[in-house]
């Protein structure tokens, strides 16, 4: 059976692509690390790809504003291979770095000039936050979500956190009230019971707990934690406690970690595309 192929992007200052590479091929699918200047310089290449990824790390050293060059390179040098991805019902993951530069660069929350209307601003707590946190799957409480990313989730995941940037703010309360009304909140940090709750459950102020929006149909994903960090089990900063406790003796049932599922509804959904 043919495997979806991911584009998993990165530049000066990228620093998990490994980690998504790894998630990807883990999840069935075919991931190729791709330097932004070869798509740049061949601006057919993208169309080989079913899922693009915009992975964590500082590109460029995150100079101006966490992402904002990368952003702006795809915006005015890629603008018309990513409309025509976009178009063609193909999927984007943008994970902590690859959130904001998505926002940035105005995919997220997505209209039709790619206008930016959000952005990821300084922590409240200035400072670089790296913790494990609870996120709130809204799937949950939403019969008709989109979102092709977060099927088959359990109600509340544990990944971590890196980001000194990652304080979710929208332009105006229209842009927010827009979000929920087309159900494009997808993740909200909580406590571990599902409640929302300030820091450090929520790492860094964001609005109304925003951890993660889709764009109006679903295909879009950006999210500040990092699922990629959490694809084995023995990843999670307690493996070795939960997992008789939650999972019984057998190997095979406690290898996957919150974030496979993920990478494995992106890899389901884009094998239709091939």
């Amino acid at each position: 059976m043919p495997k979806p192929k991911v584009c998993i992007l990165r530049t000066a200052g990228t620093n998990c692509d490994m980690e998504t590479h790894f998630a990807f091929r883990e999840a069935g699918a075919d991931a190729e690390l791709v330097h932004i200047n070869n798509l740049i310089n061949q601006q057919g290449k993208l169309k080989a790809y079913q899922i693009l990824a915009i992975p964590g790390g500082f590109s460029y050293g995150d100079d101006i504003a966490a992402g904002k060059i990368l952003a702006s390179e795809l915006k005015y040098k890629l603008i018309d291979p990513i409309k025509k991805f976009v178009a063609d019902g193909k999927l984007i993951i943008g994970i902590c770095n690859g959130f904001q530069i998505l926002v940035k660069c105005g995919l997220l929350p997505g209209n039709n000039n790619l206008n930016q209307e959000a952005t990821l601003s300084i922590n409240d707590s200035a400072k670089f936050e790296d913790r494990w946190v609870y996120l709130k799957n809204q799937k949950s409480k939403i019969k008709n979500q989109k979102c092709v990313w977060v099927k088959n989730l359990p109600e509340i995941i544990y990944l971590p956190v890196a980001h000194g940037e990652g304080k979710f703010i929208t332009k105006d309360k229209a842009v927010l009230e827009r979000l929920k009304k087309n159900n494009q909140i997808i993740f909200q940090y909580c406590d571990e019971k599902g409640k929302s709750a300030a820091y450090p459950y929520n790492p860094n102020g964001s609005e109304e707990d925003i951890a993660g929006i889709s764009d109006e149909r679903g295909r879009i994903l950006g999210l500040m934690p990092h699922p990629e960090r959490h694809i084995l089990l023995t990843q999670h900063p307690r493996w070795h406690t939960i997992k008789d406790k939650k999972y019984g003796p057998s190997l095979k049932r406690w290898q996957a970690g919150d974030g496979l599922q993920i990478f494995r509804n992106g890899v389901e959904y884009a094998r239709k595309l091939i």
